[in-house]
C-alpha cells in the first residue's frame, strides 16, 4: 500500500510583532513577570490588510509551490480557523480561487478552536487514503482574539499553516492518528460576541492536560512507541510553559520539544500553532525521524499523529522557513496594535 502524508507544507507570519512587555505597560501590570509566566516574549500581529484569508492563501501557496504540483490536483481544501473573516461565507473557496485550484473539489470549513486545522489533516487523509481524491489541502490560520486587558491579549496571535496531504512523493508519512474528545467548556465565544471567554486555571489540568496527554498516550499506544523513539516532539502550544509541562509528564526531553515550540517568539496562533510547530519540525528533520504531533482545541479535544519522516524530504525545500519568517519582524507599540486588530469600535 502506498504512503498518506505530508508532500508539502507551507506558512505565514505577518511581520509586526508587540512585545509582551507593552502590552502590560499599557495595563499597568509588571511586564517581565508576565512574560516569565507565560514563556512568551513577543507575539505576532496581523496588518490592517491581514486576515485568516490571506494568511490562510500565502501557506497555501507556499505548500503548494514547495510540492511542486498542479493546484488542479488539489480535490478537497478544508480550512481550520475561529477567526474567519465572513460569519456566512467559506475561506475554503477564497484559497482556491487565489491557487486557481478549479471547481472540481471538495471544500469547506472547519472550526474546533484550535484544533481544527488538525481536523482538516484527518479529512483530507481519509479522503486520500479512501481513493476518492489524490490530494488534499488542510490548513490552520487565525488572527486570534483577545479582550483588552484581559489575560489572552498577551499571547492571541496571528499566523497559520497549510500541509498538503498525498500518496505521490510523501516527504512525511503520517502512520497513525488517534482523536480524543470531551465536552469540556473551558473556552468559549457565543453568536455575536467580538471576543472569546475562558475558565480560567479550569482552562489548564481538566482541559489542556487531560486531553493532550490522553491523546498521546493512546496515539503512542497505537503506534508502539514511547517518548525516547521520537526526534522531535510536538504539543499545542497556547503559551511556552504548558507544552515543557506535558511534555515532562510524559517523559519527553526539552530537547525533543524546543524546535516545535514556536509560541515563545510569536504567540499562539490558536489553529495554527501545532502546525506551524510542526512545520518548524520539518524544516529540520531527516530521513527516518520520527514525530509526535498532537494538537488541542478547547471545548475539548485533541488529534495525535504518529509521523516519519521520509528521503524525499532532501528533494523539497521549504519556501519560507518558519524561524526564517520567525526573524522578519518590525515592532510595533500598543496604539498601532490597536489599531491593525481593529479594537477601536469607531473603527
Amino acid at each position: 500500500m502506498s504512503k498518506t502524508g505530508i508532500i508539502g507544507y507551507g506558512v505565514s507570519i505577518p511581520h509586526y510583532r508587540i512585545k509582551t512587555t507593552e502590552i502590560a505597560r499599557v495595563w499597568g501590570k509588571d511586564g517581565e513577570h508576565v512574560a516569565a509566566g507565560l514563556g512568551v516574549k513577543e507575539k505576532a500581529v496581523g496588518g490592517l490588510d491581514e486576515d485568516s484569508a490571506t494568511i490562510a492563501v500565502e501557506a497555501s501557496r507556499r505548500a503548494v509551490k514547495m510540492a511542486g504540483i498542479n493546484p488542479q490536483k488539489i480535490g478537497a481544501i478544508y480550512i481550520g480557523s475561529e477567526s474567519k473573516p465572513y460569519a456566512v461565507k467559506p475561506t475554503a473557496t477564497i484559497v482556491a480561487d487565489a491557487l486557481m485550484a478549479g471547481p472540481d473539489l471538495m471544500a469547506a470549513d472547519y472550526e474546533f478552536a484550535c484544533k481544527a486545522g488538525t481536523a482538516a489533516i484527518q479529512t483530507c487523509m481519509g479522503l486520500v487514503k479512501s481513493n476518492m481524491i489524490d490530494v488534499g489541502l488542510a490548513v490552520g490560520a487565525d488572527t486570534a482574539q483577545g479582550r483588552p486587558g484581559d489575560a489572552l491579549e498577551f499571547s492571541a496571535a496571528s499566523g497559520g499553516a497549510a500541509f498538503l496531504i498525498g500518496r505521490e512523493k510523501v516527504i512525511a508519512e503520517i502512520n497513525h492518528t488517534y482523536s480524543f474528545t470531551t465536552d469540556t467548556p473551558d473556552f468559549w465565544r457565543r453568536s455575536h460576541e467580538e471576543f472569546p471567554m475562558h475558565a480560567g486555571r479550569f482552562t489548564g489540568d481538566p482541559a489542556y492536560f487531560k486531553h493532550v496527554i490522553s491523546c498521546a498516550k493512546k496515539t503512542m499506544e497505537i503506534a508502539g512507541t514511547k517518548a525516547a523513539d521520537y526526534a522531535h516532539v510536538v504539543f499545542h502550544q497556547p503559551n511556552g510553559k504548558f507544552p515543557l509541562r506535558v511534555g515532562g509528564i510524559l517523559g519527553f526531553s526539552k530537547e525533543q520539544i524546543q524546535t516545535g515550540l514556536i509560541t515563545p517568539l510569536i504567540g499562539n496562533t490558536y489553529s495554527g500553532a501545532s502546525m506551524i510547530g510542526l512545520a518548524a519540525v520539518l524544516d529540520v528533520a531527516k530521513s527516518g525521524d520520527r514525530v509526535l504531533c498532537v494538537s488541542y482545541g478547547s471545548g475539548a479535544g485533541s488529534d495525535g499523529f504518529d509521523i516519519t519522516v521520509t528521503s524525499e524530504i532532501s528533494k523539497h525545500n521549504p519556501v519560507a522557513t518558519v524561524q526564517g519568517l520567525v526573524a522578519q519582524k518590525e515592532y510595533i507599540d500598543y496604539a498601532v496594535y490597536v489599531k491593525h486588530r481593529r479594537k477601536l469600535k469607531s473603527m
